[in-house]
């Protein structure tokens, strides 16, 4: 009895297919384990967060030596006192409570001449002047907030260069916002301070803005990725087990009453 051609071809094992089959599936196996260690290193970061800013209150002095130290210092409660040169204010567009608007970067000049840039918080899109606001503070004040790391560079290529003639910043350029406000570079603290939610006279700005919600999505990203690589072992198991046990073709009858299959 004759094996027909349909069995012999599906006996063939598809070497090529099975080779390709293993390459993507250590691909998305590499993709969940780089996923598992992403989640490992976020989790340790919110931690890390969420310690810091239960923290005391720290002095700028001894926020200045963490960073000389760590070039990090992010999140850490600080507490500083100075006069504000509201004149001299940046504007960074955001939104706040479903309004846009801007978050407030005030150089804060301290007794001894430098300047550190704090965010006082949020104002509406026409409460962008100064003038606009009503009283505002006025002589020495004490400034309790975070500490925040400044940019190295743009986050992104999609979002807008700053527009400096309108006073309107899409990311926080520090050297920048410095130079446009006439701040020295000798005079400069290289990191910015988020004002807390104490409250401004005239209720403006709205301190307290600091959002500190970073997704960690990574465990759905590892399940999705570990589930596609046992989607595809499944798959060609199925495939290499119909092809090495081949359904026998059914007997049938041709004129001269001799079978074939």
């Amino acid at each position: 009895m004759n094996t027909s051609p349909n069995i012999m071809e599906r006996r063939r094992f598809p070497w090529v297919m099975l080779i390709l089959g293993s390459i993507v599936f250590f691909i998305l196996i590499a993709l969940g384990t780089w996923q598992v260690e992403r989640l490992q290193w976020k989790e340790n970061l919110l931690a890390e967060i969420e310690q810091r800013t239960h923290t005391p209150p720290a002095s700028l002095t001894e926020i200045e030596s963490l960073w000389v130290e760590k070039h990090d210092i992010d999140y850490r409660p600080v507490t500083v006192t100075g006069q504000f040169l509201h004149g001299q204010e940046r504007h960074y567009f955001a939104t706040f409570a479903g309004m846009s608007g801007f978050y407030v970067y005030a150089p804060l000049q301290m007794i001894d001449g430098r300047i550190i840039f704090v965010n006082r918080g949020f104002v509406p899109y026409d409460k962008k002047e100064p003038s606009s606001r009503g009283s505002s503070i006025e002589g020495p004040v004490a400034v309790k907030g975070l500490a925040r790391n400044p940019l190295d560079a743009k986050p992104s290529s999609i979002v807008p260069d700053n527009d400096l003639k309108a006073n309107i910043y899409y990311w926080k350029d520090l050297p920048v916002m410095a130079a446009q406000s006439g701040v020295p570079t000798d005079k400069l603290v290289p990191f910015f301070i988020d004002a807390d939610k104490t409250p401004n006279p005239g209720g403006l700005p709205i301190g307290g803005v600091t959002i500190i919600d970073l997704p960690n999505s990574h465990l759905q990203y590892a399940v999705t990725w570990y589930g596609l690589a046992a989607t595809l072992l499944a798959i060609a198991g199925i495939s290499v087990w119909r092809r090495t046990h081949p359904k026998e073709e059914p007997v049938q009858s041709n004129s001269s009453g001799l079978t074939s299959r």
